[in-house]
């Protein structure tokens, strides 16, 4: 691990689903993380994956956070339809608040790749934490995220000095593996694939709960064939639906995020998840798609005008979380 946060700082994960911490096995077997995950991943298939996250927790002796699989990803996706903020922004409140009585001193949590909605809600909600707990408490809290869909050692190269890099010797690897293995027979079946030579498939696995159930091989070319009119996209995408080596993921990268000026008014692209939703709509599997334009960035500002409240309000009154569902313009 090389960063200026050794084995004994306080750190916290936050991730979004039940699997992503497998991402950073390597680095929760050093760091010993407080966990906390927003869903139980049982996305529209109605099965949590809580259950095979509590395991990887209790192996590691990991102790999981207050914010453990308190919603279901159908009760997010409704949320941000509906534009519940309040919903989101006591997340950000209570995540705040453990942060200061933990004492955490780094944090670590999902990127924000526009792949799926939950997953850069958790991004925001992570960063909008650590502005509360300086902005109210005047304690710092440093801030990593880890590519949850792009490559385990991805890091743009203005950040590759102040990253944390955890490479993993063959130990610390296999243990990685057995975890991931155990997890569910699916990604089983990818490890002991990619053991055998063949690129490990089980990357989509590790980034999403199953969304729409058994999605049908139909249904998985549409999407496949959508993604070519967006070739950044495409691109960045490859190796969650191609497959990637597996030993690759002997490396992890924590990225240095800076919480405040993490979060922009608007996207240059289509994020992933309403391409998805488009076609996950013509095959009557979802209603309504959520969009970045209607439905994120409303909550984006939502959040950062909260934020700024509590810059200026070392405490809130209740009234402002409950009328957080007033539109923002």
């Amino acid at each position: 691990m090389t960063s200026d946060y050794n084995n004994c700082s306080r750190a916290a994960l936050v991730v979004a689903h039940p699997s992503h911490e497998l991402r950073v096995h390597g680095w929760m077997q050093r760091a010993r993380p407080h966990v906390f995950v927003l869903t139980d991943g049982s996305g529209r298939a109605a099965k949590s994956s809580l259950s095979s996250t509590t395991k990887v927790l209790s192996d590691l002796a990991i102790p999981a956070g207050s914010i453990y699989g308190r919603y279901t990803d159908l009760e997010i996706y409704e949320a941000f339809l509906n534009g519940n903020f309040s919903l989101f922004l006591g997340l950000a409140e209570e995540l705040a608040d453990q942060f200061v009585r933990r004492r955490i001193e780094y944090v670590v949590a999902d990127s924000a790749e526009g792949y799926s909605p939950t997953h850069d809600a958790c991004r925001l909600l992570t960063d909008a934490a650590v502005e509360i707990a300086h902005g109210r408490h005047n304690q710092k809290i440093a801030s990593f995220d880890f590519a949850v869909v792009g490559s385990p050692d991805e890091c743009p190269d203005g950040d590759r000095e102040r990253a944390i890099w955890i490479h993993l010797d063959d130990e610390s690897f296999l243990r990685k593996l057995k975890a991931v293995h155990s997890y569910d027979a699916k990604l089983a079946r990818d490890v002991e694939a990619a053991l055998a030579g063949s690129l490990f498939e089980g990357v989509s696995r590790l980034s999403a709960p199953q969304l729409a159930g058994a999605v049908d091989t139909e249904l998985s070319t549409q999407v496949l064939t959508a993604l070519n009119a967006f070739p950044l996209i495409e691109e960045r995408l490859k190796g969650a639906f191609e497959g990637t080596e597996l030993n690759r993921f002997r490396t992890e990268c924590l990225r240095p995020v800076c919480a405040s000026g993490n979060w922009q008014t608007s996207r240059c692209e289509t994020p992933f998840y309403e391409l998805y939703g488009e076609e996950m709509v013509l095959a009557g599997r979802y209603q309504k798609t959520i969009r970045y334009i209607e439905h994120f960035l409303p909550l984006e500002k939502a959040v950062w005008r909260y934020v700024q409240s509590c810059r200026v309000n070392k405490s809130l009154p209740d009234e402002l979380l409950h009328s957080a569902n007033v539109a923002v313009s």
